[in-house]
């Protein structure tokens, strides 16, 4: 009967291949016994999901996995919304629980740190990230601002101005600036892309002003974050784990989770296609994945399920981690080729109804009534399916999660302090702010007035109203006579090519 079980999952635990240790089946007897679930290395660009109710391990098997893939060499990005996952720049500390769990799942426990590079939305707790405003693009904007599908569309044309007059929007000073502009003495250079009301204007404008509040004026700007500062791996050889670290962040869900839609984003526009490795260039978990999807345009949904579909070309997988499969698209969810479910908890008819949707996305298995299996896992238990190294999904098996050789908890503040001094650290410590949008139209402003001619018997306001009505010279036109021309020119290529992307993947609205 062993032969035949594993013929039915295409011998995925007898293969050769580089593989993740996860966990070791439950049940105990002829066909299960002493069988261990892994997962390919090379099948992690496959993506994943790790789902469960609250409690249940989510967090300590997206370790586990973090840690197996550092130890092969493969970079991760982790968002650590509790926390806790930063306790793997240290090593873990054997209890009698950890040691009686390893034995009794046949693994020797040894305690190992692994190497961590923290960053922060907010330079609290890590790295200080910076995206521009134009790089983030009008629909991921939209999202975090939280506007209605019109006040999107008129982003979304602001944007499409600034990128045909090439204005570098870098942070919310220049997007504030444009739109005073274009609400005011710029009105007609607007025919050509429609209207835009000057409540709308200011809706938008107090909206940035919440979110700058909020310390969201930290995190547009530059220098922006280098995808390839991602990529590394330690002297040893083995892959950096980066963490984002939310907890300070908490209760600004639609900043980080659409940073990290962003970053998704950077990595699909900005890496080489590379086919199918052996194993993955990054490896992206995605905590508190649900996020994402609430209340999402759908521009957003669809861009999320493009990248989802074709970033493995590129070499990343990505794992999704929330508490049921529900939270995530259907269209996204059936790019999720490894799956991991910890245990669902009904004690509601709306958490039965989770429960059966839950079960109707695995596979059919003849040794587990799905069901009854989910609502029965303890804690550090998961149905696991995973793609075999020839792509096959494996029958769904029960398995006790191995334990995390890392710490399985929080760092102190000292501990934070001392992991912050990097050499990456420093290449984002000071903020940059450069010529862009904001100068450039204060300029042209301040140009206009100076030469505006004052005629006898007219009012010098009369005489400036009278000489607005008769510019007909575009902001581009006078900001390349000028002394920023030269800026203006290193920033055409890279705004030309994001106008191209945006297009392409649907995050204008002409």
């Amino acid at each position: 009967m062993r032969t035949d079980f594993e013929s039915s999952v295409s011998g995925s635990y007898s293969f050769s291949d580089p593989s993740i240790d996860l966990a070791r089946a439950v049940r105990e007897d002829e066909v299960f016994a002493n069988l261990g679930l892994r997962i390919p290395l090379r099948m992690m660009t496959r993506h994943g999901l790790i789902a469960g109710s609250t409690g249940t391990g989510k967090t300590r098997t997206l370790q586990l996995i973090a840690e197996g893939l550092s130890r092969n060499g493969v970079p991760t990005f982790i968002s650590d919304v509790k926390g806790d996952v930063a306790g793997m720049a240290r090593p873990g500390e054997p209890n009698e629980k950890i040691l009686d769990r390893a034995a009794k799942l046949g693994v020797e426990y040894k305690p190992e740190a692994f190497p961590v590079e923290f960053f922060s939305l907010t330079g609290s707790k890590g790295t200080q990230i910076r995206a521009t405003v134009s790089s983030f693009g009008p629909i991921l904007l939209g999202k975090v601002l939280d506007l209605t599908e019109t006040q999107q569309s008129v982003l979304a044309m602001v944007f499409k101005y600034c990128d045909d007059r090439q204005l570098p929007l870098l942070d919310f000073k220049d997007l504030r600036e444009v739109l005073n502009y274009l609400g005011d003495e710029g009105k007609a250079e607007l025919k050509e892309y429609g209207a835009m009301s000057s409540a709308t204007v200011g809706v938008l404008i107090r909206k940035m002003v919440e979110l700058d509040q909020q310390g969201a004026e930290r995190f547009f700007g530059e220098p922006e974050l280098d995808i390839n500062d991602l990529l590394r791996v330690d002297p040893s050889g083995r892959g950096l784990v980066n963490i984002l670290t939310l907890s300070d962040v908490q209760d600004k869900p639609r900043l980080f989770s659409t940073f990290l839609m962003w970053l998704l984003e950077q990595f699909y526009y900005d890496l080489p296609e590379v086919g199918d490795l052996d194993k993955p260039k990054l490896v992206f978990f995605f905590d508190e994945a649900h996020l994402l999807f609430e209340d999402a345009p759908s521009a957003l949904v669809d861009n999320i399920q493009l990248v989802a579909r074709l970033i493995r070309s590129k070499g990343i997988g990505v794992f999704f981690i929330t508490q049921t499969p529900k939270d995530v698209d259907e269209g996204v969810l059936s790019q999720l080729g490894n799956r991991v479910q910890h245990a669902v908890r009904a004690f509601t008819p709306t958490d039965a109804k989770n429960l059966r949707a839950t079960a109707s996305t695995f596979p059919k298995s003849e040794f587990y009534d799905i069901d009854e299996t989910l609502t029965s896992l303890g804690i550090g238990e998961a149905l696991i399916t995973v793609l075999d190294p020839k792509g096959v999904p494996t029958q769904a098996i029960a398995g006790r999660i191995l334990p995390p050789v890392s710490w399985m908890s929080t760092l102190t503040p000292e501990e934070y302090q001392r992991h912050l001094a990097t050499p990456v650290a420093g290449k984002y410590s000071t903020a940059v702010d450069r010529e862009s949008a904001h100068e450039m139209i204060r300029a042209r402003l301040a140009k206009a007035q100076v030469e505006a001619p004052v005629d006898e018997g007219r009012s010098p306001r009369a005489s400036s109203q009278r000489s607005g009505r008769k510019r007909d010279k575009s902001v581009v036109e006078e900001v390349l006579g000028s002394r920023m021309a030269q800026n203006v020119a290193r920033q055409a290529t890279r705004t030309f090519t994001q106008q191209v992307l945006r297009g392409i993947f649907g995050m204008l609205k002409r």
